[in-house]
């Protein structure tokens, strides 16, 4: 793997954290926003956890519900990122390699506080640059149709994201959505 401070989010104007590689920082907002790898047993990221669960499963239809726990997050094949300000949990995304060509984009939340601060879009492109990085293709991912999904929704159209079939061996469902982003 490259070094990770080196230029692997170029468009986020981001610089390497000044203590060892933790994450990167987004520079000129308001925020200090830091993405950081492989934080998945904080207590705080469990927390985060335990909320988009409950939340998941009380948005979606039982048989439209695919959100992973905390413990099937923690695989080789899944990066886990968290964002954070000046310490502070800001949100969570994960990217499940699928194969050598595509990946999925898995659990991403922000927290209450950070609601419309930027921090999904800043995990987004972590997760998209991750993508690049690998050399994927594309990546994928499945959610869902209703009212509670519509900020996710517009976040990944405004990304580039577009309907796709089924994959992964998800069931399709009138409430299930897929989305893909051709890299």
């Amino acid at each position: 793997m490259t070094d990770p401070g080196r230029a692997r989010f170029p468009f986020l104007a981001v610089k390497p954290s000044p203590r060892r590689w933790r994450g990167l920082q987004l520079v000129g907002s308001a925020m200090a926003i830091t993405i950081h790898r492989a934080e998945l047993h904080s207590p705080d990221v469990q927390a985060l956890l335990d909320l988009h669960v409950a939340a998941m499963r009380g948005h979606s239809p039982a048989d439209a519900c695919h959100v992973l726990p905390g413990s099937a997050l923690d695989r080789p094949d899944i990066l886990f990122l968290t964002a954070r300000d000046n310490g502070e949990l800001l949100g969570m995304g994960a990217l499940k390699s699928l194969d050598d060509h595509s990946g999925e984009i898995k659990s991403m939340r922000t927290t209450p506080s950070a609601v419309r601060r930027g921090v999904a879009s800043t995990l987004l492109r972590a997760i998209v640059a991750e993508s690049r990085a690998r050399h994927y293709d594309r990546l994928l991912l499945e959610t869902g149709t209703g009212r509670d999904f519509s900020a996710a929704n517009a976040l990944y159209e405004r990304a580039g994201f577009t309907d796709a079939g089924s994959f992964g061996g998800y069931p399709t469902s009138p409430f299930t959505r897929f989305l893909a982003l051709h890299l």
